[in-house]
């Protein structure tokens, strides 16, 4: 089972997710249909044990919420430096799951001082490998090390 933290990842990437597909959604009523309707179905606000007596898997909302705002808040200028990095890839015809993985390790890069560079790589990979295509971890692998050297990130 993922640890609180990628699992809050996973919402969030989710969340994003619609929202790009969505341009209408703002970040308020994303956050507001995940946690309201399907957190609860999913079993993952009330603290009750599953029907195998497995405690519902936790998250950590604050995380959720701050990257679902932050990478809205900042997409413009996150997507202005993918372009940059993805010399050979338009930011629209990269696949819906890479790029918004990728939008959300580079969010974490620049605004998320206390996250180490290791482990921002490391999830956003993680979540490729679950969520996107066989070839996306590579893609998000190769993508996030020309950005932390571009971006001369250090932590």
């Amino acid at each position: 089972m993922a640890g609180p933290r990628r699992r809050s990842r996973e919402i969030a990437l989710q969340i994003i997710h619609q929202m790009d597909v969505s341009p209408e959604l703002d970040p308020v009523t994303a956050l507001s249909r995940y946690f309201d309707h399907l957190a609860a179905e999913r079993g993952m606000v009330v603290d009750e044990e599953d029907d195998r007596g497995l405690p519902p898997p936790r998250i950590d909302r604050a995380l959720v919420e701050d990257l679902v705002r932050g990478v809205n808040a900042h997409r413009v200028l996150i997507d202005d430096r993918l372009a940059q990095l993805s010399r050979n890839w338009r930011v629209e015809r990269m696949a819906v799951v890479d790029r918004n993985i990728i939008r959300i390790a580079l969010y974490e890069l620049e605004h998320c001082q206390t996250v180490p560079v290791s482990v921002v790589i490391n999830e956003a990979v993680e979540l490729a490998k679950r969520f996107g295509t066989a070839e996306g971890a590579a893609f998000v692998n190769g993508l996030l090390d020309r950005a932390v050297t571009e971006l001369d990130v250090r932590r």
